[in-house]
């Protein structure tokens, strides 16, 4: 079984894998992890600024991944913001079956009543390189990928009144 979690930036995305992780002893890859390696190795030239084209470079790659995961019926955990929406496109039913998919989520009202909460944990699983968090635009974002995961029927983990991301594999 491969496992997906993905949304905007700060929701959790790392902390929710790094519990499963403890949690089901399954092993998990942070795609920003991939992004940096092949940014500070020279394998591209794209730059941590370059989100919409980091999306199918780097997803290009994941999905093989999870491909070869799945064929070698290992289980994994894959965490980060480069999953596109379409994502179920580029695999077969056989696949298909063994792969969950999750999306973080944060209402407006969440984000708005824990925002210093929010810049205060930014830092608490890895380090991040800038400081500059919107408020607004953290909030166009969530409800963004809200929106798609919604018309796209997928699974999402909405986070409202308190922060309580789970997942029961």
């Amino acid at each position: 079984m491969v496992v997906l979690i993905t949304g905007a930036t700060h929701t959790g995305k790392t902390a929710l894998a790094q519990k499963l992780t403890n949690k089901y002893k399954i092993p998990y890859l942070s795609i920003d992890h991939l992004k940096m390696g092949l940014i500070r190795s020279g394998q591209t030239s794209l730059t941590p600024n370059d989100d919409d084209k980091l999306t199918p470079y780097l997803w290009s790659i994941v999905k093989e991944i999870i491909k070869t995961a799945i064929e070698n019926s290992q289980n994994l955990i894959i965490e980060g913001c480069y999953i596109p929406f379409d994502w179920q496109k580029d695999f077969t039913e056989n696949y298909l079956r063994q792969i969950k998919y999750y999306c973080l989520a944060m209402t407006a009202r969440y984000i708005q009543n824990n925002f210093d909460k929010i810049v205060r944990y930014e830092n608490a699983i890895e380090s991040r390189l800038t400081h500059n968090l919107d408020k607004a635009a953290l909030i166009e974002e969530n409800e963004r990928n809200l929106e798609l995961c919604k018309s796209r029927n997928l699974n999402y983990i909405l986070i409202d009144n308190e922060y309580n991301a789970e997942i029961e594999l």
